[in-house]
């Protein structure tokens, strides 16, 4: 059974080099140096030019971190969302939400870079990267950008462009800065999320379970879930159930059973949307025992069924 792909480094270089003609060695920058985690800057003009327009970018899940500023008319879809872009976006996306982008109207312009986990260590952070807000997979990575803004972000990614070619012995840090700046851009730009800042024992919980949560997810479909009710997920943590449902609702507002049957929804689209896969081996794939179960389920949750979201 096979679904969504997951593209690594490597499949990304491959890409690169069908595109442009260049080698591997070529598009690395000079002194890459491995031991500070990969990171890598592009220019979508350059690196697209033989492209034309509507070039519609492959749905899947990558293996590495990525940040777009993406100008021009374009539509950028991520999970089960579908965000349409007038004039410049700002796109940032993880290895655990599948998304692309397809350029409307003329060929696409802009910048993005490439990165790993390990370029951002949580000494520099402060916090693992997956706990930032931004690339949490209820936040919101898509931001269309007002002539102003897109003016600042661009700058950001040609100082990028200009360090990631000097022989400054550490521009690693200084480019950092530059990914953090835009991060933290971006976070500035997020909805408040309603989780509030977790301050005890109890958040752990909750960072714990969002974790085992995504985790389920984050393969490539290949795998049957195998966490379903809130007392699987409180097995797996070795917490009383009653004590994880206290836990998520004093800290997000929300159940327990809630926030995973948002999750499995939210995948459900994903797969109806952009994989191969029919209803019924969805409904496996997603835990369920019966097709039927899934179809109530989803239309209960969506207010359509499986087959008339996916047409």
């Amino acid at each position: 059974m096979t679904t969504l792909s997951q593209t690594s480094l490597e499949d990304f270089y491959q890409e690169i080099v069908a595109l442009t003609g260049q080698s591997v060695d070529d598009l690395l920058p000079p002194d890459f140096q491995k031991e500070v985690g990969h990171f890598n800057v592009f220019d979508i003009q350059r690196t697209y030019k033989d492209v034309k327009a509507h070039h519609t970018m492959p749905y899947n899940r990558r293996a590495y971190y990525k940040i777009s500023c993406i100008q021009g008319k374009n539509r950028a879809e991520y999970a089960d969302k579908i965000i349409n872009i007038q004039q410049c976006g700002l796109l940032f996306a993880t290895p655990k939400v599948p998304y692309h982008w397809t350029a409307i109207d003329g060929e696409p312009q802009g910048s993005f870079c490439v990165f790993t986990a390990d370029f951002l260590p949580q000494s520099k952070t402060g916090i693992a990267i997956d706990e930032l807000p931004l690339f949490k997979s209820t936040g919101t990575p898509v931001f269309e950008l007002s002539e102003e803004k897109a003016a600042e972000v661009t700058q950001i990614f040609r100082k990028m462009q200009k360090e990631i070619m000097a022989d400054y012995p550490y521009k690693y840090d200084l480019l950092r800065n530059y990914v953090m700046e835009l991060i933290h851009y971006g976070q500035q730009l997020q909805p408040q999320t309603s989780i509030r800042t977790p301050q005890n024992a109890a958040s752990r919980i909750l960072s714990l379970f969002i974790e085992l949560l995504e985790r389920q997810f984050s393969g490539t479909g290949q795998q049957r879930l195998a966490l379903r009710t809130a007392g699987d997920y409180a097995n797996r943590l070795a917490v009383h159930v009653n004590h994880l449902n206290k836990t998520i609702k004093d800290l997000t507002g929300k159940s327990t059973t809630d926030i995973i049957s948002g999750r499995l929804i939210q995948e459900a689209k994903i797969l109806l949307r952009q994989s191969p896969l029919n209803i019924s081996e969805i409904a496996y794939t997603l835990g369920f025992e019966e097709t039927a179960h899934f179809s109530n389920f989803f239309k209960k949750h969506t207010g359509a069924s499986p087959s008339s979201f996916r047409i």
